[in-house]
């Protein structure tokens, strides 16, 4: 059954960290707003803390299956609930790199400048940072670009273990600095503290509402003004628009088995890089025969999402850390004194546990002895190195004649990663000043992302000031659809080095300004 179609000033499809965050940003206005989720809202539950559950049963990794570019099966770990993927990302809320928004030569190639530049997006970091909550300190990482504000909240300070890594660290001439967590934590109130620093952070859902994340920061929020409306387990289809094509009249959605039909001035699509790929092109029409907004035949390609390695180093004593994200060091992110291209970042992830290593590693450990594991995990010192992987054409989403998707992915920029990996080993290899902390000969546990793992993924409508190379416009706005807009990491040219949620949230906070904008401008005529 099609229900008789509905009417606002903006729909926003997806509510993650463009979705979410925009439609916070617009809510005062009064603006009659739509948001779609295709989810339902994350259950609170035991669960969300259990490792067994998140990282094992894989209780909240949605069930979708996408083909690789061999045309084999693969569950992608993707989060369809309000909120989108940062109800389990680990708000590691970093800025990129001023360099980052210009280009940038790496070893197997150019990373492409952005049509905007990092003063541009500046206001927008800091509005972002407040408005999820960032804790941080500016000053330390000698690679950070000019800020306008200090941090509204203080760094999140290290455990004893971390400490005692980070002194190391810099007595050895390195300049490891306080992560930028999005945490709702109060250490001076820990009695009236949201946030308890607990050990099921970085990974898995928050059951106190304590993670800066979409749902609690963006969603909530919004949804405490009248003029907005949220539909969960509303999938949109497809875009229609009028005869010309240059205007979306129409999103058909699926809202729990039914369809129903939605009109808005504006149309914002926020689905992540892969959906929203995913969307455009299952939106062919007459006037778009290859996609929506597709004549430049770049939706779906360009995709990226990290060169990534998730690392575990066994110190000789036990590491008691409980909330461990706190470290990171970008000594290396744009090369070293005899490497001239860029290498990457490094950063400390949550605490590894024996329940992790059985789901990232089954095979492996299948035989191993429980107690073994729980061993390795006491011992662990857990890191995240990031290098950039570079937009390639041929790396792209498309969908076959069933509207499946397709991710055909083929790494690149392969040596600096390997580079960085094996500049961190020697950083630990020197770090034996206090031989009870750090033994002589590490053992590693080397995890490799294999292409589910879609957390980073961007790249798929780049913005551009060239039609003829880009999708959208510099205000992300579709260039052959007048009112169609992306703010996810879809847009993103380039990925650089550092997680891209925070950048992600501040450009919705730049593109709704402009939406803001135009919508008072049409409605002043």
């Amino acid at each position: 059954m099609t229900s008789a179609t509905q009417s606002y000033d903006v729909i926003i499809i997806g509510t993650g960290a463009g979705g979410g965050t925009m439609a916070r940003h617009l809510a005062p206005s009064g603006k009659r707003i739509l948001l779609l989720e295709r989810g339902d809202w994350l259950p609170r539950e035991p669960q969300n803390w259990l490792a067994q559950d998140v990282f094992v049963e894989n209780r909240y990794v949605s069930p979708d299956t996408w083909y690789d570019g061999k045309g084999k099966a693969f569950q992608p770990q993707v989060h369809y609930f309000v909120g989108g993927a940062t109800k389990l990302y680990g708000a590691a809320l970093y800025r990129m790199r001023k360099e980052d928004f210009g280009e940038l030569r790496h070893q197997d190639g150019i990373s492409p400048a952005w049509p905007i530049s990092y003063e541009d997006m500046e206001p927008y970091y800091t509005l972002a940072e407040q408005m999820y909550q960032v804790h941080g300190a500016r000053g330390e990482d000698p690679t950070e670009p000019p800020a306008s504000a200090p941090y509204d909240y203080l760094p999140v300070a290290h455990e004893p273990r971390i400490q005692q890594l980070s002194d190391d660290l810099s007595a050895a001439g390195y300049h490891p600095f306080h992560a930028p967590c999005g945490i709702m934590l109060e250490p001076d109130d820990m009695p009236n503290s949201p946030c308890v620093r607990c050990h099921a952070c970085d990974g898995f859902p928050c059951v106190v509402h304590a993670k800066s994340d979409a749902e609690v920061l963006g969603v909530r929020p919004a949804l405490k003004y009248p003029n907005v409306t949220l539909l969960t387990k509303a999938q949109a289809l497809r875009l229609e628009t009028n005869p010309t094509g240059r205007s979306v009249t129409e999103v058909v959605v699926d809202h729990d088995g039914a369809e129903e039909r939605y009109q808005g001035d504006v149309v914002v699509v926020s689905c992540g890089a892969a959906n929203t790929a995913k969307l455009l092109l299952a939106s062919a029409s007459d006037r778009h025969p290859d996609g929506l907004a597709n004549r430049s035949d770049q939706v779906g390609r360009n995709y990226m999402f990290h060169n990534s390695q998730a690392v575990l180093a066994l110190s000789r004593e036990e590491n008691s850390t409980v909330y461990q994200k706190t470290l990171g060091l970008n000594d290396f992110y744009f090369g070293t004194d005899d490497y001239s291209y860029p290498l990457g970042n490094i950063q400390m992830v949550g605490k590894s546990s024996a329940p992790m290593f059985k789901g990232e590693k089954p095979i492996e450990t299948i035989l191993a002895p429980r107690w073994t594991l729980e061993r390795i995990a006491s011992h662990a010192i857990d890191f995240w190195l990031s290098t950039e992987d570079l937009p390639r054409a041929e790396n792209r989403v498309s969908l076959d004649k069933e509207g499946q998707v397709h991710l055909s992915y083929t790494p690149n920029n392969q040596e600096p990663k390997e580079r960085l990996y094996a500049k961190f080993k020697s950083i630990l290899g020197k770090l034996d000043m206090n031989p009870d902390h750090l033994i002589s000969r590490f053992a590693y546990m080397k995890n490799e992302i294999p292409v589910a793992g879609v957390a980073h993924q961007a790249g798929t409508c780049r913005f551009g000031s060239d039609p003829e190379t880009s999708v959208l416009n510099r205000d992300c706005r579709a260039h052959e659809v007048d009112n169609l807009y992306v703010v996810d990491t879809s847009i993103f040219p380039s990925i650089s080095a550092v997680n891209p949620a925070l950048t992600a949230m501040a450009n919705a906070l730049r593109v709704g300004d402009h939406i803001l904008e135009r919508l008072d401008a049409q409605q002043a005529r």
